[in-house]
């Protein structure tokens, strides 16, 4: 039986991803009262802009006061879609305190402060809920925290930006050099005037940190991901990727060491091979890649932005935390039991691709190779093309840690004959 009295809502921002939850919570009102059990009614939209028209939003909905409003006491869910550290932890916060439940999008707040906001939830018995903080309207941190909760993940390795895949598969696909790929991404409407969040990793590495500590039953904070943004990959890089079968992806990478008793979270460019499920996500679409011990290996994929997918997984969070209001539950909150510490970049083990501008004579093999092998870091494969006495040296390692290979790479400059350091980069995904 269907309760009458409507389960109010506080909408805290009304840009793009705002104003599509108001519109699917008015056009789609009947069927979300019948999955949830109750109407759910709009009930107040803070804004900064209240002049601005908003098609479909009751003006007299419409607010500059947002602490007024998440204090009101009568509002069941506070949907935070304002983005940014201040106001939105405090606005949140207070929230927990009047009574409300929280759906956030929030994925800098969340990286950041993710374990007091849970504090916070719990200590007040509410929920806080944030699928469109990771991935858009790819269902990801549901399925992580709760259809795996029995599963022992080890490793999360995903495409998570749709700026930067967009950017890196135009480069991939026309030759184009990454300023131009950047100028076609913001004429499309996929980067921002100011693309620094995506292209220098930020963003990727805020929504590694939040998949890391639901994955891994630890806390990881954004000051825990290693980050490396992507505006020194050229096409000669995607050319060295396309010799060795593969492809160029900026990636979130979050792992369980191989002794259970440390993670890691990284973002970087990294060669995959084109065999790899990742590979071929294509544009601005985001796509992850899960491997647990029963599962085994799952991939997620979806748009990874945008008003109305990530609305999509708002939507999603306010139809759970709405009928768990009505049966007086909540849902999981943070899952911190394992503790494990984060360990840095330098620990990190994988296979790296190095191209050398070096003199073209003999000898010089000889050279390089004795320097991997002083280091403990072993070669799979080495191509060398000369010219007018320069030549280029690739060499492509077996696994070694960054540590190793960052020794290794220190003694390669201080050699005669090594003329400079052309380009790193990691092989992922095998």
């Amino acid at each position: 039986m269907m309760r009458t009295r409507p389960l109010k809502v506080a909408l805290l921002g009304c840009g793009v991803v705002g104003s599509e939850v108001a519109r699917i919570m008015t056009t789609h009102a009947d069927d979300l009262a019948a999955r949830i059990g109750a109407p759910v009614e709009l009930a107040g939209v803070a804004v900064r802009r209240p002049s601005k028209l908003r098609e479909g939003i009751p003006q007299e909905l419409v607010t500059t006061d947002a602490t007024a409003l998440v204090k009101r006491g009568d509002i069941d869910v506070v949907v935070e879609v304002i983005g940014g550290i201040e106001p939105a932890r405090t606005l949140i916060t207070t929230a927990f305190e009047h009574g409300a439940s929280v759906v956030s999008a929030n994925k800098a707040l969340l990286a950041q402060d993710g374990a007091a906001l849970h504090a916070a939830a719990g200590q007040h018995g509410k929920d806080l809920y944030y699928e469109a903080a990771v991935a858009g309207a790819i269902p990801l941190i549901r399925p992580l925290r709760e259809s795996l909760a029995g599963d022992k993940v080890n490793r999360v390795l995903g495409i998570v930006n749709g700026t930067t895949n967009f950017i890196l598969d135009k480069m991939d696909s026309t030759g184009a050099g990454y300023q131009e790929a950047l100028d076609e991404a913001t004429a499309l409407g996929y980067a921002e005037a100011d693309p620094t969040a995506d292209v220098e990793g930020f963003d990727a590495a805020a929504k590694a940190a939040i998949l890391a500590g639901i994955a891994f039953h630890t806390r990881v904070r954004l000051d825990d991901v290693y980050r490396e943004g992507m505006t020194e990959v050229t096409a000669a890089d995607f050319a060295s990727a396309k010799n060795m079968g593969c492809t160029i992806k900026l990636l979130a990478i979050c792992e369980r060491a191989e002794d259970g008793q440390s993670v890691t979270a990284r973002v970087h460019p990294a060669m995959i091979p084109l065999s790899h499920p990742l590979a071929s996500v294509r544009g601005a679409y985001n796509a992850v890649f899960v491997e647990s011990d029963a599962s085994g290996q799952l991939m997620f994929y979806g748009p990874g932005a945008g008003g109305a997918p990530t609305a999509s997984a708002v939507l999603g969070d306010l139809v759970a935390v709405c009928r768990n209001r009505l049966s007086g539950t909540t849902g999981p909150g943070e899952s911190a039991y394992t503790a494990l510490p984060v360990s840095g970049m330098g620990e990190v083990v994988t296979r790296y691709h190095i191209s050398l501008d070096v003199a073209d004579k003999p000898g010089v093999l000889a050279q390089v190779a004795t320097v991997f092998a002083g280091h403990g870091v072993s070669i799979d494969t080495v191509r060398q093309q000369g010219k007018d006495g320069e030549a280029s040296l690739v060499v492509v390692t077996h696994r070694a840690s960054d540590a190793a290979l960052g020794g290794t790479v220190e003694a390669l400059r201080k050699l005669d004959t090594v003329r400079g350091v052309a380009s790193i980069m990691r092989v992922e995904g095998e």
